[in-house]
């Protein structure tokens, strides 16, 4: 009997905590759940003020991951403004906050993997829409800023979605062809390998975040593209 009543209590425990870790990954789904990410973000900002005019990088994980990327785009003076496993509706929401402050010559976005996989799963069409939402907040404010979108990328834990991400992504592409001082950037392909399956070694052990191969391979793309702008001499 004693011997029930233990395991009774270890199951409704594992049932509690089942349910605040299941709590915890939906509440990702919702803008408020970045709210002290953002507001830490402000604090260090009022104790270290970034320098105004320069290029912004923000998004979901692999931004917010990306943990030498200020070091990589030197010279460029680059700022780190990426929060967890936010969406792109996430980044339209707290633009104001952590974007156009800073008056940005340059903003590069990585946002809308998270959207279109479980358990969010939103179509191609809303994270388009999103995006356009995006382009128009910072051009309300920033006119001159370009923005770069980086192509959703593919990635071993979510290698069944792929398709439908590269589907987003000649959609964004085709997009951004369509607009002043936005542009496309594609890391997906260097991602690959000869076969079309995604490159392991670029990933950590989740197989859903990069290792240091991958923001390397990452640099070696992005890079070149802002130095062509705004590197050293360019007027």
């Amino acid at each position: 009997m004693r011997g029930r009543r233990i395991l009774i209590w270890i199951a409704a425990v594992v049932l509690v905590l089942l349910g605040i870790v299941a709590f915890g990954f939906w509440s990702m789904g919702s803008a408020w759940f970045w709210r002290f990410q953002i507001s830490g973000y402000e604090k260090n900002d009022r104790i270290h003020p970034p320098p105004m005019g320069s290029i912004v990088f923000t998004g979901s994980s692999s931004i917010a991951f990306w943990e030498t990327l200020s070091e990589d785009m030197k010279p460029l003076s680059a700022i780190n403004r990426g929060f967890g496993g936010s969406h792109l509706s996430h980044v339209n929401k707290y633009a104001s906050r952590i974007v156009i402050p800073y008056r940005p010559r340059a903003v590069v976005l990585y946002a809308g993997e998270n959207d279109m996989s479980w358990p969010w799963s939103k179509s191609s069409d809303t994270v388009l829409q999103d995006l356009q939402e995006f382009v128009q907040v910072v051009h309300a404010t920033q006119p001159d800023a370009w923005i770069y979108y980086v192509s959703m990328k593919p990635d071993p834990a979510r290698w069944g979605n792929w398709p439908s991400l590269d589907n987003a992504n000649r959609k964004i592409e085709s997009y951004c062809r369509t607009q002043d001082r936005v542009r496309f950037i594609d890391v997906s392909r260097a991602m690959l390998d000869e076969h079309g399956t995604v490159r392991r070694e670029l990933f950590r052990r989740d197989g859903l975040h990069m290792n240091a191969k991958g923001y390397a391979l990452w640099t070696s793309i992005i890079k070149p593209v802002l130095l062509e702008r705004f590197g050293p001499g360019v007027q």
